[in-house]
Parts: C-alpha cells; structure tokens; sequence
C-alpha cells in the first residue's frame, strides 16, 4: 500500500541563520554584581565591631573619666609648676584630689550620681553631681566631705614634715591648711555655703561680708567671680519659696547641732593647725 506524500516544505532561506545571543544585564545587576565582594567585607567588619563592642564599652566606661582626671590634673600641675616648681605643684594637685575624692565618696554614699574630678588651673576643682541632694542634710554632708578628707591629707604632710624635719612637707601642710579653710567660708557654691545649709542659708550673709573683705584687701579675680557667682543663692534668700524648697531646709535638731558641731570645730581645728605649721620650731 502507497504512503501519502509529505506535505509540502518550502525550503529554508540560506539568508537566514538562527543564534542565541546572551541576555543583557541590567546596570542593577552590573552594579550587583561589582560591589558584591565589598559588601562581604562590610559584613566581616560589622561582625568584628559587634563583637569588639564587649571589649570597647568597659574601657571607654572606664577610661574616659580617668583620662579627664588624669589630663586635668596634669595640666594643672603644668600651671603650678610654673610659679612653685614641680614637686610642690604635684604635691598640691595631690592634696586637691584628696579634697575631692571626699565629696566624691560622701555622695556615693547617699546614692548620688557624680562626675570624675576636674581640675581647673588656679581655680582648684570640681566633682560635677547628676543629681540634686535631697535635702540640706545631705547637701551638707556631701560639702563637708571634701574640707574633711582635705584637712587629714594636709594633716599627714604635717606628719610627715615632725618626722623628716623638711621644710617642704610644712609648706605643703600649711597650703593644704589653708585650702580647705578658705573653702569653708559659707558663701555661694564654695563648700561652706553648702555646709551652713543645714545650718542657716543666713549665713550666706555673713561669708558675702567675710568673701568682700577679702577682695577689697586683696584684689583678686578668683575672689570677685566667686562673689559673682554666689550673688543667685543670696537673692534666693529674699523672695518667696515654694512648698518644696521650704521642704528642703527642714532637717531634725540633732542633725543640726551634729553639722554645727563639725563645721564649727574644723574650722578652728584648721585655724589652729595653720597657727602651728607657720610656726617653725627652734633648731637645736
């Protein structure tokens, strides 16, 4: 049996031929395609810095105070030395930190947040508080704290003048005297103006009176920008208070008479320990 023919083909073109040419990529994709290995590597560096974060944080934690303690202080000492040399100025800077470092505990004991110590050329120091005392009790006794622990530092360079018989440890003791004495004029934001707080804020009266007799026999920029500065607490003295800040003067009796007691004889054992370290002894 015959088979059909096949249907009819025409034949193919010679003209034309069929090729398979590549998809063209988009600029996205070239992009992609060129910043890929960078990308691994940010990836890697992330990484590195999340884990290098656990090692980072305790040391700038850390660090960072000491480094403006530290930095401060040695500026400082820079200032002194070029009036009083350098082992006097790094005594002196020591004893200030002294000072400090006995507001700086006081306050940790009340639970306050406080700053590092810094140090100011000429101007002494200062531990910044994060927040506000409670109440003058405690206003008073974080103010006390630095005159306190000031005064035994100058009372150990005194020690240690009686045992060596050098006359630099006396200098260094009757400055340390000196220091924390003048601090405890109540007047402003000096430490005694904090300390009479518990006491009477009257008696910001008394230390202006005292602060002005001292710049008008010796002019002093130091003398005329505290009186400057504490011009805001004085004036606070004569208008009306609120609820709240009468609340904050209200301490107990024997708190008072505990803070009268101490910052009253400080203050004469200081007066009394800067009679005796001006005194040289006789010489045998």
């Amino acid at each position: 049996m015959n088979e059909p023919p096949p249907p009819f083909r025409s034949p193919p073109d010679p003209s034309f031929t069929l090729r398979m040419e590549p998809a063209r990529k988009t600029w996205g994709q070239r992009c992609k395609r060129l910043l890929g290995p960078f990308a691994a590597v940010f990836v890697v560096i992330g990484k590195f810095f999340a884990q290098l974060k656990y090692f980072l944080l305790p040391i700038l934690k850390f660090g960072l105070p000491v480094l403006k303690t530290g930095g401060t202080m040695v500026l400082s000492i820079w200032f002194y030395a070029m009036n009083w040399g350098w082992p006097f100025a790094v005594g002196f800077v020591l004893l200030i930190f002294v000072h400090e470092c006995g507001h700086l505990v006081v306050a940790r004991m009340f639970g306050l947040k406080v700053g590092a110590p810094v140090f100011i050329p000429f101007m002494g120091a200062f531990i910044a508080l994060k927040e506000a005392p409670r109440n003058a009790w405690i206003e008073a006794c974080v103010g006390i704290g630095g005159p306190v622990a000031g005064s035994l530092g100058a009372g150990l360079c005194h020690l240690v003048y009686l045992a060596t018989g050098n006359p630099f440890w006396r200098a260094l003791a009757y400055t340390g005297y000196f220091l924390n004495l003048f601090n405890l004029t109540p007047i402003g934001f000096l430490d005694g103006g904090r300390i009479v707080t518990a006491l009477s804020p009257w008696l910001w009266v008394a230390g202006l009176v005292i602060m002005g007799a001292m710049a008008f026999a010796h002019p002093s920029l130091l003398l005329i920008l505290i009186l400057v500065l504490s011009l805001p607490r004085l004036w606070s003295l004569f208008r009306a208070k609120t609820e709240e800040e009468k609340r904050y003067f209200e301490i107990t009796p024997s708190q008072r008479w505990t803070m009268a007691a101490l910052y009253f004889g400080l203050v004469a054992a200081l007066v009394f320990a800067m009679h005796v370290a001006h005194i040289a002894p006789p010489r045998g």
